[in-house]
């Protein structure tokens, strides 16, 4: 089963091209607020129209701008998880999965309807109303809806955004056991690197409306290939770099000359680094800036972070990030911190 879309549309000045192919699992559209997540979504689902292009679900056209081909969003077989769930407030929760379930007879709508409330974990709340239920209870009852017409694809719009903060690991965890067992495309909007990393298998990254060919959420965030998406991936370290012969990058922001892991293609225009792979050190060396420590050394149990200055470059302001499972060495002296040439990230410019 495969989910395969590319479309265009223009809002004002801002413009949306999406283009990938997501197949059967959890795929993730990740990105900043105000990149076209949500409106990408909207378009799938038939609730905007796009200006031009293609979508088809499982060999079966949804939009063709080409074709005059714009089925309704009743048409498409597509669920829709919105951030507020958008649950019929009059009904109760046994009434809204009923909603779904147009297409059966009496019988079996009832039948349906209580499978579902024992799925979701719902039946002793089949009577209440949605303003009785919390988050969690609100978007289990949203999801049984949508699984009542039997779609095949869902779309989840930060579906865990409306929850507090020490609920959503539990919701998380119980929403995507649930659909375990749904055999079409799953697509997750998010601007969470960890909802994406925990969840999906490959991931789209949306820049500014422009989407970046898709990646295994392994490749992400081991090989990123762009700015935006090393950021969005929750890299801590970036400097942009002018290029030097012999695999060399000079870095005015940290006021170094790195020594690459291998040649790069001459459009590589940053350096990201995560700060797990930075060290500390007290002799100079390849790839070892001098730095001032600018914090006390903090730790969350697991690991040491320290912020560094580096003096010699040209914003010392702009502080790297180091964090540390080993001993740090004594903050005092001349002290280094080291940028391995296999852990820096060789990143181009976005469009």
């Amino acid at each position: 089963m495969t989910l395969s879309v590319d479309i265009e549309k223009k809002f004002g000045s801002f413009e949306l091209q999406l283009s990938f192919t997501a197949a059967e699992g959890v795929t993730g559209i990740l990105g900043a607020s105000g990149c076209g997540k949500s409106l990408s979504l909207k378009c799938i689902a038939g609730l905007i129209t796009p200006d031009r292009g293609r979508i088809t679900l499982n060999g079966r056209t949804l939009f063709d701008s080409a074709r005059g081909i714009n089925l309704p969003p009743q048409r498409r077989a597509v669920g829709y998880l919105f951030q507020q769930y958008a649950l019929f407030p009059h009904m109760t929760v046994r009434e809204n999965i009923a909603a779904g379930l147009h297409h059966l007879n009496h019988r079996e709508k009832q039948a349906e309807t209580l499978r579902l409330l024992k799925l979701f974990q719902l039946e002793e709340l089949s009577e209440l109303r949605p303003a009785q239920l919390s988050g969690g209870q609100q978007q289990r009852t949203a999801l049984a809806r949508i699984l009542a017409s039997r779609p095949e694809a869902l779309l989840l719009d930060e579906p865990f955004s409306a929850l507090d903060s020490y609920l959503k690991q539990q919701v998380e965890l119980t929403l995507f056991q649930q659909l375990r067992d749904f055999s079409g495309p799953i697509l997750l909007v998010s601007h969470s690197q960890q909802e994406i990393r925990r969840q999906c298998s490959h991931v789209c990254v949306l820049h500014k409306g422009h989407a970046q060919p898709m990646q295994t959420t392994a490749e992400l965030f081991s090989a990123p290939e762009t700015l935006s998406a090393c950021c969005l991936s929750g890299c801590e370290n970036l400097s942009p770099v002018h290029l030097l012969p012999g695999q060399r990058a000079e870095s005015a922001l940290w006021g170094a000359v790195l020594t690459l892991p291998h040649s790069c293609p001459p459009d590589v225009c940053y350096v990201g680094i995560r700060a797990g792979a930075l060290r500390l050190c007290t002799a100079p060396g390849v790839n070892r800036i001098p730095c001032v420590p600018l914090t006390r050394p903090f730790s969350d149990g697991e690991a040491t972070e320290l912020l560094l200055s580096t003096p010699g470059g040209s914003a010392p302001e702009q502080l790297l990030r180091l964090r540390c499972t080993k001993e740090l060495p004594a903050l005092s002296g001349p002290l280094y911190v080291e940028l391995p040439p296999d852990a820096l990230q060789l990143l181009r410019a976005d469009i």
